[in-house]
């Protein structure tokens, strides 16, 4: 069962949804929550490596260069360009409720995506989220940090999660606060 407005608000007051800071009422939807842009962003250096290579040791990490936006200035999202940015908002889920990361139509309307697959943050999830956001458009778009980028919806469980996402062995992303690379290096799938 989606939350509705009414309900993501009782479990916030709750504790059972956990976002910092605050949120100002006109980031809540009708069934949804809307979290702004961070100010630091993950760029792959394409120039200096020819591709990736995911039998490598190597961390996906040095492939990549941190770029954090001075306030007021915008980030430049290049055609066909693909980086990681994080949210400014800070989440925290009770084992019983998951939530769900969805792109914002009005961005989506001009080319950008939000994310591609990692839109399901499991029960126990605390963290800031990583975006991955992409250009699919023709024309560079300035995006700039504390802009709403995108939308959390939030679901109840039947029950409690055995093994909540902070406590699962081998848990990849939990309590980050700066947007990570893929941790997938050396493995031959995921």
């Amino acid at each position: 069962m989606v939350l509705s407005d009414v309900d993501i608000k009782k479990y916030i007051e709750a504790g059972k949804i956990r976002i910092s800071p605050a949120l100002p009422p006109e980031q809540f939807g009708s069934c949804s929550v809307d979290f702004r842009l961070g100010a630091e962003f993950n760029v792959f250096e394409h120039s200096r490596n020819a591709y990736i290579d995911l039998r490598d040791k190597r961390s996906i990490e040095d492939l990549m260069r941190p770029v954090i936006v001075a306030p007021g200035q915008p980030f430049i999202l290049q055609p066909r360009e693909f980086v990681l940015a994080i949210t400014e908002e800070t989440l925290e889920l009770d084992d019983d409720v998951l939530g769900r990361l969805e792109g914002r139509s009005s961005l989506g309307r001009i080319g950008i995506i939000v994310h591609g697959t990692a839109g399901l943050f499991d029960p126990g999830w605390s963290g800031k989220a990583t975006l991955e956001l992409s250009n699919l458009g023709r024309m560079p778009v300035a995006l700039y940090p504390g802009m709403r980028v995108c939308s959390f919806t939030f679901e109840q469980l039947s029950g409690p999660s055995s093994v909540p996402y902070r406590k699962k062995a081998g848990s990849k992303y939990v309590g980050q606060t700066r947007p990570l690379a893929s941790r997938l290096t050396g493995e031959m799938g995921d």
